[in-house]
């Protein structure tokens, strides 16, 4: 599986406290291996989001995706729930 990484996950990524930053890589290993695996409640998102998914990072954190191909996703956005505005 290959993830790219957007613009503004990368910036707003930086920005996490480093908590914050280690709990994301370990679910993102997770992501790599099984993206629906449970404790990730990865869910499809609606509205302007439509053809994006999210992930759980934490109880406060997510990270919105998308399936580009099958093995090919794009990361593109991480933050707290004001990042579904």
């Amino acid at each position: 599986m290959y993830i790219d990484y957007s613009t503004e996950f990368s910036r707003r990524f930086k920005k996490l406290p480093i908590e914050v930053k280690m709990e994301a890589v370990q679910k993102e290993k997770l992501f790599r291996k099984d993206p629906f695996y449970p404790s990730l409640k990865t869910h499809k998102l609606s509205g302007n989001l439509k053809g994006r998914w999210a992930f759980s990072v934490s109880y406060k954190y997510r990270i919105i995706f998308a399936f580009i191909k099958e093995k090919y996703i794009v990361f593109h956005t991480i933050g707290k729930h004001d990042i579904y505005k």
